[in-house]
């Protein structure tokens, strides 16, 4: 079969497309025919070797996290009905050496979910890291769910900074299907259509207007919930519209030293909550699986469409310009076409 493969971190063109042998699934693993897969910015930096997850671990890796397709076999302890079920794919590549830039791909059974009668592979491709990512964020107000389901929200602002973002967006999807007031930042019109048609229910655009008083003229008791890709940036601006006892979620950074004013936040009892998605415990990361299940069975999270991102689909032949294009910043989800399932 033919799949992406890398020997050494580095630049795109470490990544190379060759010839390999079909897996066998082990006990307790799945094989998937891979439709499509999907490309986040870990996935690059994994290939780079800027994560912080560490150097490369494994002779040849197959790139991305992400991915959709149909169970082909199933190893010992999984039941045998799963033969052709279509699936999402989450971390396929955490700490093993087999991704889904490949026409199969072996890995663990609940690595694999059931996707809805109804939702499409280009769905399924793109919920994994952004859509899990989300759903942490968002489920660590004090107050708040653990696992997030219509309405769960109600009575909640969220703040999502970047909601053009792939995890920006997947947060207004999910925030507004919660029930929560969804504010957004965004840098552009075009941007700005894409929060409004997640269900952004107001959207301030950083590039032209004051941020600190358009969100403090809407939220006028606080910010509940505030999920941030430029702490560094927007530690001023977070400070003075949160809630007092509010959380900020940090899940990117723009760079590597954040200073916090120590009294400004000890008084109101902000939480400055870090997510790495890989390392969150492993109950949370179980509650987001079953979250974003439910917002799939309803039909919430959605790309492609008139409420979804733009799809930018390579062939696996392509995976270089594939990870190029997420590295620059395209807006939308970048999708990887491996297989007509």
């Amino acid at each position: 079969m033919k799949a992406v493969v890398y020997e050494r971190t580095g630049p795109p063109d470490v990544l190379q497309v060759r010839e390999v042998e079909m897996p066998s699934p082990k006990k307790g693993e799945v094989i998937v025919k891979v439709a499509f897969s999907g490309v986040n910015p870990t996935d690059w930096k994994l290939r780079s070797g800027l994560t912080a997850l560490g150097p490369l671990q494994f002779p040849q890796v197959v790139p991305n996290q992400d991915g959709s397709g149909t169970i082909t076999a199933v190893g010992e302890g999984v039941d045998p009905n799963r033969v052709g079920q279509r699936v999402w794919i989450w971390e396929a590549a955490h700490q093993r050496p087999s991704g889904t830039a490949q026409e199969f791909t072996a890995l663990p059974s609940d690595h694999a979910q059931e996707l809805p009668d109804g939702v499409s592979f280009e769905v399924g491709a793109s919920v994994g890291v952004p859509a899990l990512t989300a759903h942490r964020c968002l489920t660590l107000a004090e107050n708040g769910p653990r696992i997030l389901d219509k309405g769960a929200l109600e009575g909640f602002t969220v703040l999502v900074h970047g909601g053009a973002g792939a995890v920006g967006h997947a947060a207004i999807q999910l925030a507004h299907w919660a029930g929560a007031r969804v504010i957004t930042t965004v840098s552009s019109p075009e941007k700005a259509a894409l929060a409004t048609a997640a269900g952004a229910d107001h959207i301030v655009n950083y590039k032209t207007q004051d941020v600190t008083n358009e969100i403090s003229a809407i939220a006028k008791n606080g910010v509940d919930i505030v999920l941030e890709v430029a702490p560094i940036k927007n530690l001023e601006l977070d400070r003075v519209i949160l809630r007092p006892n509010g959380t900020i979620a940090i899940y990117a950074n723009d760079g590597d030293q954040l200073t916090i004013p120590i009294r400004a936040s000890m008084a109101p009892n902000l939480n400055y909550r870090f997510i790495m998605l890989y390392t969150i415990p492993t109950e949370a990361k179980q509650h987001a699986i079953t979250g974003v299940n439910k917002a799939l069975r309803d039909d919430v999270l959605k790309v492609g469409e008139e409420n979804g991102l733009p799809l930018h689909f390579f062939t696996l032949d392509q995976t270089r310009e594939a990870h190029i294009a997420v590295e620059k910043g395209i807006t939308g989800k970048v999708l990887i076409k491996v297989n007509d399932n």
